[in-house]
């Protein structure tokens, strides 16, 4: 625990006074998710999320919520999905899958060059 003087400087700076304290802010930033699914209709949904268990279990109604486009074709199957830094990516490349052909959006999803995006 820290010390009374090393809160009030976190406090007054928004900054932590340590590594340990730096890592454990890094892990409250939530990774944002940017996700393809494939409907029992063949039809594609593509979302934004921070956690991928939960949506899809919302999307094919095991909790409350998901979106209304699939309660009506479901069971829904995670098909593709890519992590983000921020949510400003992630709404960006959801956007880019939006509006390109439905071939080409399981693509825009998958690694490249050697990345981990899948």
């Amino acid at each position: 625990m820290g010390t009374v003087a090393q809160t009030t400087k976190i406090a007054r700076t928004g900054q932590p006074s340590s590594p340990v304290q730096s890592a454990q802010r890094e892990r409250t930033t939530p990774q944002w998710y940017v996700y393809l699914l494939k409907c029992a209709d063949q039809s594609l949904y593509c979302g934004v999320t921070t956690d991928l268990v939960r949506r899809l279990a919302q999307h094919n109604g095991e909790l409350p919520g998901g979106a209304r486009y699939t309660r009506g074709r479901r069971p829904c199957q995670l098909l593709a999905f890519a992590a983000q830094p921020s949510k400003s990516r992630a709404l960006r490349l959801e956007y880019q899958i939006k509006h390109c052909p439905k071939a080409q959006k399981a693509a825009l999803l998958m690694p490249q060059n050697g990345s981990e995006a899948q």
